[in-house]
């Protein structure tokens, strides 16, 4: 069900269990993992036997780190490299979301960035109060597309949603439970635990039913309101000096200078 090793599927029964398995990266996904983790998404949401997904990271100290910046220079180097590592990302997000199954992310540690991206995606989220939960784009001169803003923003409206794009805020597992980021907070040592006995409790009811309310709570969110040229801008972040300017500054361990350029 995965393409590459660091995305690992297993199956326990009814639940079904996707591990970023990268942990000396704090989980970090590099082109190759975002599809592997799109393609796992797509193959068990297939499997009528499954009831319930967790997704999770390797150890205790990172649910996810994000994107890794270490390889853009070679994921991203070209319009062409970029435009496929877009599409490859969103087919990823996207598949989290329209998964056919109720998702669930166990936060352990870090849940940054694309990481926050993966657990906002998810339908439900577990984390321990020692986590920490953040969307560093403004550091990095990246823009998220319009996908994946819009569950940040059903979830915790508008306000939160500056907070966090914007004045980038990094929440702790309790102040993310407060905002609405994640559904229930538990001790650092419960976060496994805790997701699992979700998931089970979730397969406890009629797989068609959960399916159903997924898939009509959704759709009444109706599409999002965005044209495709605004769509398309989104990703014009690539083209800029201040995201080539933070990508050198990330490698050279410095602050990066922006100029709005």
């Amino acid at each position: 069900m995965s393409t590459d090793p660091r995305i690992k599927v297993s199956v326990d029964g009814p639940v079904g269990t996707v591990l970023i398995d990268r942990a000396e990266k704090r989980n970090a996904l590099d082109l190759p993992m975002w599809r592997a983790l799109g393609a796992a998404l797509d193959a068990l949401g297939a499997v009528n036997e499954i009831g319930c997904l967790v997704i999770r990271g390797a150890g205790t100290l990172a649910f996810s780190a994000g994107a890794d910046i270490a390889a853009f220079a070679r994921d991203r180097g070209t319009g062409e490299q970029q435009n496929r590592y877009n599409e490859d990302l969103h087919h990823a997000m996207q598949a989290i979301r329209a998964c056919t199954h109720p998702v669930v992310a166990a936060i352990s540690g870090w849940c940054m960035g694309g990481g926050a991206g993966i657990a906002s995606m998810c339908d439900f989220r577990v984390g321990g109060e020692g986590m920490r939960l953040g969307v560093p784009a403004r550091e990095r001169g990246i823009w998220y597309a319009h996908a994946e803003l819009d569950p940040i923003l059903s979830v915790v409206g508008y306000a939160i949603a500056c907070e966090l794009m914007i004045e980038g805020r990094v929440f702790s597992g309790r102040e993310a439970y407060e905002k609405g980021l994640i559904s229930r907070v538990v001790p650092d040592d419960a976060v496994f635990g805790e997701a699992e006995a979700l998931a089970r409790r979730i397969c406890e009811g009629a797989p068609l039913s959960n399916r159903y309310h997924k898939r009509a709570l959704q759709a009444l969110r109706g599409p999002i309101p965005v044209s495709a040229e605004e769509q398309a801008a989104s990703q014009g972040f690539a083209q800029t000096a201040d995201y080539r300017e933070a990508t050198l500054a990330f490698t050279e361990k410095r602050r990066p200078v922006f100029k709005g350029a």
